[in-house]
């Protein structure tokens, strides 16, 4: 019996992780509800939990994807990949109201500006602080400051060793798991409660998963407004960090 279900799970890997990430997204729902009230939004519960396992996973087997390293779990490995990220991103872009999107205007603008080049100059000098000093390794670890899914595209550009491009990682992560939770408890004093003031948050904070899910939080209306911006903020992220910010951090070392 108990080889029967694991030869299903080999087989049907894909299905069997949207059934756990279903069942995983599901106690952090109820952990978020009955615990915090709502608080702390599922995403960022559902996000720790998740490290957690990959955590054990990698621990179980030695290996390097976490609880994808487990034939049954090998669909984990396909599911968090890129191409359903990228599908996931896009989709939730197809909400916005196109009127409503442009009165963001030069604020827009703006705010993605500031919201790519104030974490890399902190993620830099932080980096700095702890000793690193050449600029590939400086320049990924501020890419990872802009987004989880900046830092690992600059590394892999200029050619980063794999732990600097997993603290990057860490990184980014850090910053979404931040956003989450901060931001249903300062939304009321930065009047975060209208599409224009969304988009110039999503472009200032820039994680498209920590803005998602501090706004899912905070007016699910809004969401589709800041997750624009935020998957903006990634793109030029990835554009001006291996290139633009890699010369200036070279220049500047």
């Amino acid at each position: 019996m108990i080889a029967v279900v694991e030869k299903i799970a080999e087989e049907q890997a894909l299905v069997l992780s949207f059934a756990l990430v279903g069942a995983l997204m599901w106690l952090s729902a109820l952990v978020s509800r009955r615990l915090t009230r709502g608080r702390i939004h599922a995403s960022a519960i559902a996000i720790v939990a998740a490290l957690a396992l990959a955590w054990w996973g990698g621990l179980l087997t030695g290996g390097k994807k976490g609880l994808a390293d487990i034939p049954a779990f090998a669909g984990l490995g396909l599911m968090g990949g890129a191409m359903l990220r990228d599908f996931a991103i896009v989709a939730t872009a197809f909400e916005v109201d196109v009127v409503e999107a442009r009165k963001a205007g030069l604020l827009g603008v703006v705010a993605l500006a500031l919201g790519t080049i104030v974490p890399f100059v902190m993620g830099v000098t932080i980096a700095w602080s702890f000793g690193y000093r050449d600029a590939v390794s400086l320049t990924t670890l501020g890419a990872g400051a802009v987004t989880y899914i900046v830092g690992p595209v600059t590394g892999a550009a200029l050619g980063a060793s794999s732990p600097v491009i997993a603290l990057s990682i860490a990184i980014g992560v850090l910053k979404a798991v931040l956003v989450m939770v901060a931001t249903p408890m300062v939304a009321r004093f930065i009047g975060l409660d209208n599409p224009r003031s969304a988009m110039a948050f999503g472009g200032l904070m820039g994680t498209v998963s920590g803005v998602a899910g501090g706004l899912a939080a905070t007016d699910e209306r809004l969401v589709p407004y800041g997750a624009l911006t935020a998957t903006f903020h990634t793109g030029i992220g990835c554009l001006f960090c291996p290139s633009l910010f890699f010369l200036v951090v070279s220049a500047v070392t």
